[in-house]
């Protein structure tokens, strides 16, 4: 297959998509008529005189807020084009053979997939959500210097086009290839995405005659620019922007982690800006700084990961302070140990610096300077101890509420633990020497950039989603979509730590078949991963027009625990001036760091009764709703038998599975006993989180998700119209049973949420 089509047509599609929800959304979009009558449907079509002054108003804005929704902007098109990447990546790995991509297509997909995240992802996300809420969390009336933060943005743009240029010139010749002679786009046909791997080693980066690697070390260069113009925003606009009433001692968390970041930024960027002309001065005149004979290739991987380990922690950093400011809003409690945490994030900064040669283990240097800088490595993770096990007290005996940040931040802990415990290990030469090259340091890595960062960019955006839109998200798809991401990260990562465990090499396109079930589970999880993204595009932008407006300045009831921070203090009187919304207070106040039940807890048994009473009752209904559910299935799939597209036999297989003879009868029984018990069951466990007002629905969107299962087991090598026969008749057969199982329980009185519970969980 074509890689740059294929890519182009995934990155068209997810485009198409969100700008038809936004259609659609705007065109159901019912606004209460000015004389208080019925609500009228839709609105004018947008004028070319407004689009115009739209466009004047976002490309020359000076406005935080709004320059920071620029940064999310192109930081969210940065990571659907790395997460393509990524997704294409994981598809090639399905087979052991380079069947589905070529090794070159391979190698340029991660090596863009690494450079776009890093870069062109997290950054300006963050940069983004400080651009917004750290002049009002920190009382200023703008950054510091707001042209300038204009300038930096207006940098990455350009920057993303000329590093990804191979992919839009490729894309863009074989499009005019279709009318003009392809001799006349030799031009466009030369650039190619670059295949050197995203750390760009000398002197594989330095002897690639690619010319599309100048263009990817240009747009590097010129990101790193508008880094450290933002960079020097944020620490002049913390250091002299504050209120007079906010002082060092009482500076929110969040804008202190973007303090030491930004410090971090000002020490690193400009020597990799350095080391990239170095590096284009190597390929384009001459010059030896990374050739054997002149500095030597070593050279680069000193530069290089100087500026590397600290990016780790400039893109950590951010995550830590959204994780240290939402998690004690949904637990009730003041966040614990408020100095220590604010201490071990400069101690991160300091030591950021001293533990770059740890990737370098295994090129030969002196093994004092190596044994220095595993001691190093391991006390850096002392700090980040620090930060867990503050965050763990934070949540203890608090009063925990089911939302989705809540789920986002306890999700992130867990794999953070878990990944930076294996970099404890890896900072152990002898482990490392071992393991450097193998799945088990992507694995490492990904945990904590996939397992803390992105889940605390979604916490955020569902936090002060309200504020941004003046209306509340679907909490329930919010909940799925939150319970999916975190499951979808810790298996594809979590499972690519155990194919490292094993030793597998990573960084190639082939493997042993042996290794197969394993790449097949890693990249269902990322799936798994794509699926939870699209749905949080689908609910931000549906919610922008369709969600309930918010009736008062603390939909997270933060006044009751005195967590009403600055910025919602902003969005108080916001919506006091110009909605006529007064502040309203709780009717009970308490001290956030008052244990919220004071009351002595119930025994375990006490605790284990009504659990045990609910399960009972779920597991009677649960299995009428799917003995009916099941036949209403059976119905549909004898369809389909006497039509060919269903072959009976399918079901021996089932019972072959669980050590039974292969017998069409007995594998019925147990395609039976699992409708009426584990589907069942899983319903009721996942009904609160899966999206949809009705329980109709919500079974129509379980059904959906398992019939993937069911079309893969029951396969039996169908082909042609066959093959969409049979799974159309799938899909129809488990719609049924989603209804039939989802209308029996409903029907029988089932666990279904009343409008109050449903308002308490919001809460």
């Amino acid at each position: 297959m074509d890689r740059a089509i294929v890519q182009a047509s995934l990155l068209a599609a997810i485009f198409l998509g969100c700008l038809c929800t936004i259609l659609v959304a705007r065109r159901l979009q019912a606004e209460p008529s000015p004389d208080g009558g019925y609500a009228t449907i839709g609105r004018e079509r947008l004028t070319w005189g407004e689009a115009k002054a739209a466009a004047i108003r976002w490309t020359t804005t000076t406005n935080h807020r709004e320059i920071g929704m620029l940064y999310i902007a192109l930081g969210t098109v940065a990571a659907v084009w790395g997460g393509t990447d990524a997704m294409m990546m994981r598809t090639h790995l399905l087979t052991p053979g380079a069947d589905i991509w070529t090794e070159q297509t391979y190698n340029e997909l991660f090596t863009m997939h690494g450079l776009t995240m890093l870069i062109f992802f997290i950054a300006p996300v963050f940069f983004g959500i400080g651009n917004y809420f750290l002049p009002l969390l920190i009382g200023a009336d703008d950054m510091a210097f707001p042209r300038l933060n204009a300038v930096g943005f207006w940098m990455l743009p350009p920057a993303l086009l000329l590093s990804r240029l191979g992919i839009v010139a490729e894309v863009t010749g074989k499009t005019l290839a279709l009318v003009v002679p392809e001799g006349w786009l030799s031009v466009l046909f030369a650039l190619r995405e670059p295949a050197i791997g995203w750390t760009m080693y000398a002197p594989l980066s330095t002897s690639t005659p690619n010319p599309q690697i100048n263009f990817l070390l240009l747009g590097l260069h010129l990101s790193g620019i508008a880094t450290t113009i933002a960079a020097i925003n944020f620490v002049t606009t913390i250091v002299y922007e504050r209120d007079s009433s906010i002082g060092w001692a009482n500076l929110d968390i969040f804008s202190w982690n973007m303090l030491v970041t930004s410090a971090i930024i000002l020490f690193a960027f400009p020597l990799l800006g350095t080391a990239l002309l170095m590096l284009l001065f190597d390929r384009n005149f001459g010059t030896t700084f990374f050739a054997t004979e002149g500095g030597g290739p070593i050279l680069w991987q000193h530069l290089f990961w100087f500026w590397g380990h600290p990016e780790v922690y400039i893109i950590f950093l951010p995550a830590t302070g959204l994780m240290s400011l939402i998690l004690p809003k949904f637990v009730g409690r003041k966040l614990f140990g408020f100095k220590f945490i604010v201490y071990s994030t400069i101690a991160i900064g300091v030591l950021s610096f001293g533990v770059w040669a740890h990737h370098m283990f295994a090129t030969g240097i002196d093994p004092r300077v190596r044994a220095s800088f595993m001691a190093t490595s391991i006390a850096i993770a002392v700090p980040s101890a620090i930060k867990i096990f503050n965050w763990i007290t934070t949540i203890w005996n608090g009063n925990v509420k089911l939302a989705s940040p809540l789920i986002l931040c306890i999700g992130g802990i867990g794999m953070f633990i878990y990944g930076g415990i294996t970099g404890i290990f890896l900072a152990v030469i002898p482990v490392d020497i071992v393991y450097h090259d193998t799945y088990y340091v992507v694995g490492h890595f990904h945990l904590i950039l996939m397992g803390i960062i992105p889940l605390m960019m979604f916490a955020a955006s569902y936090y002060w989603y309200p504020i941004i839109t003046g209306r509340l998200y679907d909490r329930r798809l919010a909940l799925f979509q939150s319970t999916l991401l975190v499951a979808g990260a810790a298996l594809t990562f979590g499972t690519l730590m155990i194919i490292g465990y094993l030793e597998l090499p990573r960084r190639y396109a082939t493997y042993p078949p042996s290794f197969s079930s394993l790449q097949i589970v890693a990249t269902v999880g990322s799936y798994l991963i794509g699926l939870s993204v699209l749905l949080w595009l689908y609910n931000m932008l549906w919610s922008y027009f369709h969600g309930d407006p918010v009736e008062a300045a603390d939909p997270w009831d933060l006044k009751t625990t005195n967590q009403f921070t600055p910025e919602w203090q902003w969005f108080e009187e916001k919506l006091e001036r110009e909605r006529g919304i007064p502040p309203a207070e709780p009717d009970e106040v308490r001290r956030s760091y008052v244990p919220a039940r004071e009351e002595r807890p119930p025994s375990l048994f006490g605790r284990i009764k009504p659990v045990a009473r609910t399960v009972v009752n779920d597991a009677g209904t649960g299995a009428v709703g799917g003995l009916v559910g099941t036949i209403l299935m059976s119905g549909v799939l004898a369809v389909a038998v006497g039509l060919g597209a269903f072959d009976l036999e399918a079901f021996a297989g089932l019972a072959t599975l669980v050590g039974l003879p292969a017998n069409v009868g007995l594998g019925y029984a147990i395609f039976l006993f699992g409708g009426m018990t584990i589907w069942p069951l899983l319903f009721l466990a996942l009904g609160e989180y899966l999206p949809g007002e009705l329980n109709l629905v919500t079974g129509l969107w379980y059904a959906t998700v398992i019939a993937s299962g069911f079309a893969i087991g029951f396969y039996t090598d169908q082909t042609g119209l066959e093959l969409v026969a049979y799974l159309v008749f799938v899909l129809l057969a488990h719609w049924i049973y989603g209804l039939g199982l989802a209308g029996t329980i409903e029907y029988l009185g089932g666990r279904l949420s009343s409008p109050a519970e449903d308002q308490d969980y919001e809460q």
